[in-house]
């Protein structure tokens, strides 16, 4: 559950290069500013249950941040499938992972 709305602004004042953003939920993408050079997010399981795409994603974006890596006009974020389920406790035709990102 997600109460109020994150203050980006605040929360990155002061913040040297390079930035890395963690939030729960991809849906906060559109208001991550350009200076965060990559978000790492969790929450939508891939969709958790898939047959040709994920049936359901509890996001406001629907497919777009479900899950991996997305460059969307400069803004990188990676979605995680995670290990875990949500309301079912079951996954199908999208296995739970644990992501390493090397940073080189």
């Amino acid at each position: 559950m997600q109460t109020g709305k994150p203050d980006l602004n605040k929360a990155l004042n002061n913040v040297k290069q390079p930035v890395i953003l963690l939030s729960h939920t991809p849906d906060i993408m559109p208001d991550v500013p350009d200076s965060v050079n990559l978000t790492l997010c969790g929450h939508l399981h891939g969709g958790q249950i898939r047959l040709n795409r994920a049936l359901i994603v509890p996001s406001a974006y629907d497919l777009k941040y479900a899950d991996g890596f997305v460059n969307d006009n400069g803004k990188k974020v990676y979605t995680s499938k995670g290990l875990g389920t949500s309301i079912l406790p079951v996954r199908f035709n999208c296995p739970p992972e644990i992501v390493v990102i090397e940073f080189i």
